[in-house]
C-alpha cells in the first residue's frame, strides 16, 4: 500500500470513528404515556412539558457532548400488556431511562416485566398509588408526584373538616382507584366521616347504574368519583345525575380534566370538589413558566410540571453518573436532594458546571423541591379544585 493510500484509509478510518462517536453521544430517553385511554387527553401536554425540558438541555450544550433525544411510547393509561409493549420498544430502540409510565397500574406492569429486568430507570410522573412505594424494584421506580396516600389523608381530613360527614365511594377497579379508596377510607373514617358504601366499578362499561343503586340505597347525597376524566368517570357521573339521588359530587386527580365536564346541562357538575397535586409558587415554578413562555407551550394542565421534572431530573443524574445505567438511582439523589447548590428548570448550563467541578447540586424543580426518599416517593402539597362556569378551577391548597 502506498503512503498515499495509507494516509487515506486513516483518514477514512478517523472519519469513520468520529462519526460513531458523534452518533454514540446522544441520549435516548424514553416518554411512556396514555396517549391513548381514559387519559388521552393531558398525555400530550405532559409529553409536550418532558420534550421542553430536553429542548433546554440540549439549547444549552446538551448532554455528555451530545443531544436529548426523546422517543414516545403509549401505555394506554390501563391496558398492562400495552404498558409492556410500549416499554419494550423504548428500551429495544435504546432508551436508557423513561419518564413514566402515565397510571399507577401500567407503571408497575412496565416496571415488573420489561424496566426492572432490564435495570432502566422509570421516573412516572403520574402514577400516585400507594402500592408503588413498596415495589421491588431494585431502586429503579421514581415518582415526581406525591403518593395517594398522602393526598387522600389531606383530602379526607379536609372534607370533614367542611362538615361532609358521610359520603359513598365509587373506584375504578385497578392499582389506583383500589389503593386511592382504601387510603381515603381510612383517613376519612379516622377523622370522624362515615362510609356509607365502598363500591368498585370496571373501565369500560356502558353502565354503572348498579353500583350507583348500591351507594344510594344508603341514603347519601354525597359521591366521591375515584375514576378518570375521559373513561368511567364522566360515565359514572352522567349516570349519577340522570338518576337525580346525589346533590354533592367528589373527585381525585384522575378526574381533574375539563374533557371530563363535555357534555354535561350548563351548571350540572358546578360546584364539584376535587383534590389534585399543587402548582406550588417559588423560584422553581416561576422558572418553569418563563421556560414554558419562552417555548410557546400553554401551561396549567395536570401533570406537566412534574413530566417537566421527570426528564430534566433523569438528564441531570445521566450527566453526574457519566451517562451509566449502573449507579444512576443513586445520581438521581445527589442532584435531587439537599444539600446543595440550587439548579432551577432551564439552568442545565450552569449545572453541568458544577457537576464537572464537583460541586452538589440541589435542584429545585418545577414542581417544587424534590427530595427522593428511600422509596422513590416525594412529598408534596395538594391543591383544592372546584368546578365553576363549566370548568374547573383552583380554589387553594388542602396541605
Amino acid at each position: 500500500m502506498t503512503k498515499l493510500n495509507k494516509t487515506a484509509s486513516l483518514a477514512a478510518a478517523l472519519l469513520l470513528a468520529t462519526s460513531a462517536s458523534a452518533l454514540a453521544a446522544d441520549t435516548k430517553i424514553g416518554i411512556l404515556l396514555g396517549f391513548t385511554g381514559p387519559l388521552d387527553t393531558l398525555s400530550p401536554p405532559m409529553a409536550e412539558s418532558a420534550n421542553l425540558a430536553a429542548k433546554n438541555i440540549n439549547d444549552q450544550g446538551g448532554l455528555l457532548g451530545g443531544n436529548v433525544v426523546t422517543q414516545t411510547g403509549d401505555d394506554n393509561c390501563v391496558t398492562a400488556d400495552m404498558a409492556t409493549a410500549a416499554a419494550t420498544q423504548l428500551i429495544n430502540d435504546g432508551a436508557v431511562a423513561i419518564v413514566g409510565a402515565m397510571c399507577s397500574g401500567v407503571t408497575i406492569a412496565a416496571a415488573n416485566n420489561v424496566a426492572i429486568p432490564n435495570g432502566v430507570l422509570m421516573i412516572s410522573p403520574s402514577g400516585t398509588a400507594a402500592t408503588i412505594t413498596t415495589l421491588e424494584d431494585k431502586d429503579l421506580v421514581f415518582r415526581t408526584s406525591p403518593s395517594d396516600a398522602y393526598n387522600s389523608e389531606v383530602f379526607a381530613k379536609a372534607l370533614v373538616a367542611r362538615g361532609v360527614k358521610e359520603l359513598g365511594i365509587t373506584y375504578v377497579n385497578n392499582d389506583y382507584g383500589k389503593g386511592l379508596s382504601d387510603n381515603f377510607a381510612a383517613a376519612y373514617t379516622a377523622a370522624g366521616g362515615t362510609i356509607t358504601a365502598n363500591v368498585a366499578h370496571e373501565e369500560g362499561k356502558a353502565e354503572y347504574r348498579a353500583e350507583l343503586g348500591q351507594i344510594a340505597a344508603t341514603g347519601t347525597q354525597n359521591l366521591l368519583v375515584l375514576a378518570y376524566a375521559n373513561g368511567s368517570g364522566k360515565t359514572v357521573l352522567q349516570q349519577a345525575i340522570e338518576s337525580g339521588d346525589f346533590s354533592a359530587y367528589f373527585g381525585a386527580d384522575g378526574m381533574v380534566d375539563n374533557v371530563l365536564l363535555e357534555g354535561f346541562p350548563a351548571g350540572a357538575l358546578d360546584g364539584m370538589t376535587a383534590m389534585r397535586p399543587s402548582e406550588p409558587t417559588g423560584a422553581g415554578p416561576d422558572a418553569f413558566a418563563a421556560a414554558a413562555a419562552a417555548g410557546g407551550m400553554t401551561t396549567g394542565s395536570t401533570f406537566q410540571q412534574q413530566s417537566y421534572d421527570a426528564l430534566f431530573l433523569i438528564a441531570l443524574a445521566l450527566e453526574k453518573n457519566g451517562g451509566a445505567k449502573e449507579g444512576l438511582s443513586q445520581a438521581l439523589r445527589d442532584v435531587a436532594n439537599a444539600p446543595g447548590e440550587v439548579i432551577l428548570p432551564g439552568e442545565w448550563s450552569k449545572a453541568v458546571e458544577l457537576i464537572k467541578a464537583g460541586t452538589d447540586i440541589d435542584y429545585q424543580g418545577a414542581s417544587g423541591p424534590i427530595e427522593f426518599d428511600a422509596a422513590g416517593d416525594v412529598a408534596g402539597s395538594v391543591v383544592e379544585m372546584t368546578v365553576k362556569d363549566g370548568a374547573f378551577v383552583e380554589v387553594g391548597p388542602l396541605s
